[in-house]
């Protein structure tokens, strides 16, 4: 028996606040080897049109492993559609049977910003509350959500390369979360003096300079999840102090890191840790007021997979979904 969860169900049962738990705990399991996290699989169509993205993982903790297939389709917004597009597999570990299929946008959109909380929890100053977002797409709307179960926010500033889609993003903050969002001309303008920066654009040359990022800060990376791409210039990441989400991938993927990598500006070690190791309390985070903290994402099938078990747990819970046989047994 096969659980089909929708768009809507994974919504429903996956709040911002659950599933930042739901990601600490992630975090932590990969920190301490309960995990199995191979590195992604990607496949490009002709004249790079578009990607399939094949990320497996195995969470022996909670007893699932799975994969998450995705294509993504930079284009796609002007046709109403989501960049990203795919599912979740779900398989328990006893006899490896499929117990889940869950939309893949809603989950990633969902757990992408919630990892980007615990990071700004874990790394932000604690009076950090000035939040410039630079994107006004769907990553935009969940980091907003995110952040502000992460920090109390008395100011909100986005930028977006077309306007109406600020203008929209504005309207919607306004009627979901009763927020004032400022709409900004310039990246440099949004960012000014801002403590927590979150960059959600699909760019592939950078939009935020290290020059521009104000002393104390802390950035969450997000838009760039190759190695052809990156939002940050050379400077803001040699400004900063690096932790990542998983450092084989980010040596292997992360273009916010290897362009000044291969620059010579950085060095391996640059990269100071992994999240999970500062969730844990064994590697320090922020070390005083005025650093510059970088969170690089590059995001990891290992929380799709929890997130994923998390909204079959609540969707049995509360008969979402829709039951199928999809064979398996003789």
């Amino acid at each position: 028996m096969t659980l089909i969860l929708s768009q809507q169900d994974v919504r429903e049962c996956l709040p911002m606040d659950a599933c930042m738990h739901v990601m600490r705990d992630t975090l932590e399991a990969l920190a301490v080897g309960d995990a199995v996290q191979p590195l992604r699989s990607v496949m490009r169509g002709p004249e790079q049109t578009g990607v399939l993205g094949v990320m497996p993982g195995w969470l022996p903790g909670l007893g699932v492993m799975g994969l998450k297939a995705v294509s993504v389709f930079s284009g796609n917004h002007a046709a109403g559609l989501e960049s990203h597009i795919g599912a979740v597999l779900l398989h328990e570990t006893q006899h490896g049977q499929l117990i889940a299929i869950a939309d893949a946008s809603e989950i990633t959109a969902i757990r992408t910003a919630a990892v980007s909380g615990v990071a700004t929890q874990a790394l932000a100053r604690d009076d950090a509350g000035d939040l410039a977002i630079l994107g006004a797409g769907t990553q935009a709307r969940t980091h907003l959500e995110a952040m502000l179960v992460a920090r109390p926010l008395r100011r909100v500033r986005v930028w977006s390369r077309t306007r109406a889609h600020v203008d929209a993003f504005a309207t919607w903050a306004a009627q979901r979360f009763g927020v004032k969002v400022e709409a900004m001309p310039s990246v440099r303008d949004a960012v000014h003096e801002a403590d927590i920066i979150c960059t959600t654009t699909a760019s592939r040359a950078p939009i935020l300079e290290g020059a521009w990022i104000a002393p104390g800060a802390h950035v969450n990376a997000v838009g760039s999840s190759v190695a052809f791409a990156r939002e940050l210039d050379t400077a803001a990441v040699v400004a900063s102090r690096l932790f990542v989400d998983r450092k084989e991938s980010t040596i292997n993927e992360a273009g916010d890191y290897l362009f000044p990598l291969r620059e010579g500006a950085i060095t391996e070690a640059h990269i100071v840790g992994e999240l999970g190791d500062v969730l844990r309390g064994v590697l320090p985070g922020r070390r005083d007021a005025a650093e510059i903290t970088l969170f690089k994402s590059l995001g990891l099938a290992i929380e799709d997979i929890a997130a994923a078990q998390h909204v079959y747990a609540q969707a049995r819970a509360t008969g979402r979904g829709v039951t199928v046989h999809l064979g398996g047994r003789r």
